[in-house]
């Protein structure tokens, strides 16, 4: 495996994310396209650097990263159940009221 192999995945990863973001309006399937994303961009840190300086450093702050990104999509989730649960339904149009 090379560094443009995994900067091809990231790449297409990130796409995916991005169409999948902008694309959906159930609050569920934006959150999963937010995730592709920022996994697209972990897989790219990871791989510039185990290839460019494989040092532990990189790698012990992608795990910090990934640590808070697991705990911001686990809120975000009891968000979007929060929303369902109080109102019925799951639309990103729905939810404008929440963030002003």
């Amino acid at each position: 495996m090379t560094l443009d192999t995994v900067l091809v995945v990231a790449a297409g990863l990130f796409s995916v994310g991005v169409y999948g973001a902008l694309s959906q309006q159930v609050v569920v399937m934006v959150m999963m396209g937010l995730e592709l994303m920022l996994n697209g961009v972990i897989l790219a840190a990871a791989g510039l650097w185990w290839f460019l300086a494989p040092a532990p450093d990189g790698q012990v702050l992608l795990l910090v990263v990934i640590a808070a990104m697991t705990v911001e999509m686990a809120m975000g989730f009891a968000v979007a159940t929060l929303l369902n649960r109080s109102r019925q339904s799951d639309m990103t149009d729905m939810a404008t009221d929440l963030s002003g």
